[in-house]
Parts: C-alpha cells; sequence; structure tokens
C-alpha cells in the first residue's frame, strides 16, 4: 500500500509528458484550409502574389491569376554583377507571371543589363506567360526624382513586348513630389504599394492610405501574408486602385 502514491505519481507524470509531446508535435503545423484571423490577411482570397526565391510554393498559386517571382539582386557592394536567386527557370502555364530583380543600387553597368534582359528572354522561351520586369527598390520618397531618372533608362532598353513594374512606399502618397511621381507613372505600367515591413504591416497605415487619392497612376497595394489589413471604404471608390499583391511567407 505504501508504494501505490509512487506509482500514482508516476503514472500522472507519463500522461502529462505525453500530453505535452502531442502539443508540441502540432505547433508549427498548418493545417489545412486554416483562415487567418478577422482583420488579416488570408492569402486563399486573394489571386495575385508575391514568391521570395527559396519559397516553397504554397496551394494558392494553383488559382492565382498573376504571380512575382523573386529571380535575383544587383547588390549594393557590387555594380556590375546581377546575383541569381532562383536555381532555374520557372515553367508556370496556368497564370501571368513576372520576373522580379531586387535592386540596391541605380548605377546599373552594362553586364547587368544584358543579364536582366537574357533572363527575361529565357524566362519567355520556356513557355511562361511573362508579363514583364518588375523591380524591387526602396526608393525614398525624397529621391523619386532619381529613381524616375533610372526607371526612364530602363523603359528605353525594355523590349516593347514587356511591360515595367516596380515596388513602392506608401509614404509616396503622402510626401512625394508631385513632378516626380507624375514622371514615374510616364513610364512603368504596374505599382505595387508595400504595407509592411518584415512580416508585419506598417503601423498606423491607416494615415497613409487617406493620401492614396494623391498617386497620379493605377497601383496596387502589397499585403503580408497573415498581416493586420482593414480596408478603409473610401479605397475601393479610388479609381486608380487596382487590387492587391499578397507577399508569401515561408512556411
Amino acid at each position: 500500500m505504501g508504494s501505490q502514491p509512487a506509482r500514482l505519481l508516476v503514472i500522472r507524470s507519463i500522461a502529462a509528458l505525453l500530453l505535452c509531446l502531442g502539443l508540441l508535435t502540432g505547433c508549427g503545423k498548418r493545417p489545412a484550409g486554416e483562415r487567418a484571423p478577422a482583420g488579416h490577411v488570408n492569402a486563399a482570397q486573394h489571386d495575385a502574389f508575391f514568391l521570395w526565391a527559396g519559397v516553397k510554393a504554397p496551394g494558392v498559386l494553383a488559382k492565382a491569376k498573376t504571380i512575382y517571382l523573386l529571380d535575383g539582386e544587383v547588390r549594393a557592394s557590387h555594380a556590375g554583377g546581377f546575383v541569381p536567386l532562383r536555381a532555374g527557370v520557372p515553367h508556370v502555364r496556368h497564370t501571368e507571371i513576372w520576373l522580379v530583380v531586387r535592386l540596391e543600387r541605380l548605377d546599373w553597368e552594362e553586364p547587368v543589363w544584358r543579364r536582366v534582359l537574357a533572363e527575361l528572354d529565357r524566362w519567355q522561351a520556356a513557355g511562361n506567360r511573362l508579363a514583364g520586369l518588375q523591380l524591387d527598390f526602396d526608393a525614398r520618397t525624397r529621391g523619386l526624382d532619381r529613381y524616375a531618372t533610372f526607371l526612364a533608362e530602363a523603359r528605353r532598353r525594355l523590349p516593347r513586348r514587356y511591360k515595367l513594374s516596380i515596388t513602392g512606399l506608401m509614404d509616396w502618397s503622402a510626401g512625394g513630389d508631385p513632378a516626380a511621381l507624375a514622371a514615374l507613372g510616364t513610364v512603368v505600367d504596374d505599382v505595387v504599394l508595400q504595407t509592411y515591413q518584415g512580416r508585419r504591416t506598417v503601423p498606423g497605415y491607416e494615415a497613409y492610405l487617406r493620401s492614396l487619392a494623391r498617386l497620379p497612376f493605377p497601383y496596387r497595394l502589397g499585403l503580408v501574408e497573415g498581416g493586420e489589413w482593414r480596408a478603409p471604404p473610401e479605397l475601393a471608390r479610388d479609381p486608380h486602385f487596382r487590387g492587391y499583391v499578397v507577399f508569401l511567407l515561408p512556411r
């Protein structure tokens, strides 16, 4: 009889351990069909996506109408080189895709231009429905005039069969020089304004949205998967608003 309490203690300890292991096993797994909380971005409710290089393609891409695929970078440390980030040429038949280049500098040397144009032709030759080139650059609001000059050069070099897209910052609409914004609008076909930093929506994003009507060109809003988002009613009434692009996160 004296050993009974000890046995009960051992049994309870084992049961608690098994329960803990069961909970830990479930952690990190995303159940199929799981939805983001109310007021947050649910990728399954959208049809345009941005996919970073090295991120496994999720199932939502099967119904996508537009996919932006990061292909490589032009880094601040090397003006003359294009750094590829994708193992090979994608083969996407069911939807339109954009080849994305992330850039940290605007003084491109000739080998970079040649490589980027060659990448576009390779992707198109593979049978993809290639819309064109997207340039992902964090252009400061006070430097938009210089960026517009670079984009004009990009448009000049880009064959007319390819469109030109850029990412942008919400602050452009609040503090951007009207002349510089107008210059941007004359050379680009597609603008995706980022509403997030890292994995989270920019705090106070609602204030930026109020000034979007100042933009003289059509735009989309880039949302981070799972991030906070509540669209203001006036957004749907903006004739320049073209919808959303969801930036997908690694699983």
